[in-house]
C-alpha cells in the first residue's frame, strides 16, 4: 500500500563525480510514495545533481561517473538491462526555466504520447493532462496558439502537463518557481497539493519557505552530503544537525 513507510526511490551509498569533482557522496535517502520530497541546501551543494541521477539525466554529461545504487520500486535503475527512455517516461522532469516547444498549446502535450505511439485519443489525453496541471481553464479556447506566448506560470504549467501526458509515477521538480513571480509561484504551490495526489514528487527549491510550505520531508544537504532528512516539520523546528539548523534559521556560514 502506498504510505509513509512505502518508499518509492531509495539511494545507497550514491557517488557522482564530473571528471575529478565529487558533486555528490555517500547519499542514502529513502523517498516515500506520493509525497513531496524538497532538497535543499547552498548552491553547489549537489542538490541538482543527486535530483537528475533520480532518472538518469546526469548522462547527458560527458565526464560523469555514478557509483552506489539508485532504486526506483526496487529496481537498480543504473543497471545495463535499464530501458533509459522508459526509465524516464515513468520519471518525468520539470526544469527551472519554463522550457515549452515552439509549437502549439495541444502540440506541446500531445508531443510525447503521440511519439510514445499512444494509441488511445490525444485530445482526451491533452485535456486531461491540462486539467491536471489546473490550465485547462486558461486555454481550453486557444489549444491553437503557440505555448510561448503563455505567461511564464502559464508556460511552467504547460511544462507540468506536458510531463503529466506521459503518466509518470514519479515528478521531478528543479526549482520550478525559481523565474516566476509571486502569484505565479503560489499557483505552482498549490497545483503540488492536488498532484501528489497521484505522483510522488521531488523538488528542488533554494527558497526555505517554499520547502517548508509545500513538503512532508526534507533533505538538507551541504558540500555534497546529505546532513539531514526527515519530516518538513522536524527539520525545521527541531533539526537534529548544528549545520541544519544553522541554515534554516539563517545563520549559515
Amino acid at each position: 500500500m502506498p504510505g509513509e513507510n512505502h518508499p518509492i526511490l531509495e539511494t545507497k551509498d550514491l557517488n557522482i563525480a564530473y571528471g575529478t569533482l565529487e558533486a555528490v557522496r555517500h547519499i542514502n535517502l529513502s523517498i516515500p510514495e506520493k509525497s513531496i520530497t524538497a532538497i535543499i541546501g547552498p548552491s553547489g551543494c549537489g542538490k541538482s545533481t543527486l535530483l537528475r541521477a533520480f532518472n538518469r539525466m546526469n548522462e547527458f554529461i560527458a565526464s560523469v561517473r555514478t557509483t552506489g545504487m539508485v532504486r526506483f520500486r526496487e529496481q537498480n535503475i543504473y543497471e545495463t538491462s535499464v530501458d533509459v527512455v522508459s526509465l524516464r517516461r515513468a520519471i518525468g522532469m520539470v526544469f527551472q526555466k519554463p522550457n515549452p516547444f515552439p509549437k502549439t498549446i495541444f502540440k506541446n502535450v500531445a508531443w510525447g504520447p503521440r511519439i510514445n505511439g499512444y494509441p488511445g485519443s490525444l485530445q482526451q489525453r491533452v485535456e486531461e493532462a491540462l486539467k491536471k496541471a489546473a490550465l485547462w481553464d486558461e486555454v481550453s479556447d486557444k489549444l491553437d496558439q503557440d505555448g510561448l506566448s503563455l505567461s511564464g506560470g502559464q508556460q511552467q504549467r504547460l511544462c507540468i502537463a506536458r510531463t503529466i501526458a506521459m503518466e509518470p509515477e514519479v515528478i521531478l521538480m528543479d526549482e520550478p518557481c525559481s523565474a516566476l513571480d509571486p502569484i505565479s509561484t503560489r499557483r505552482i504551490e498549490d497545483l503540488l497539493f492536488e498532484l501528489k495526489q497521484r505522483y510522488t514528487i521531488v523538488i528542488v527549491t533554494h527558497n526555505m519557505q517554499q520547502a517548508a510550505r509545500v513538503s512532508d520531508h526534507t533533505a538538507f544537504m551541504y558540500q555534497g552530503e546529505l546532513i539531514e532528512y526527515g519530516p518538513t516539520e522536524l527539520i525545521f523546528t527541531r533539526p537534529k544537525v548544528k549545520q541544519t539548523e544553522d541554515y534554516v534559521t539563517g545563520k549559515f556560514g
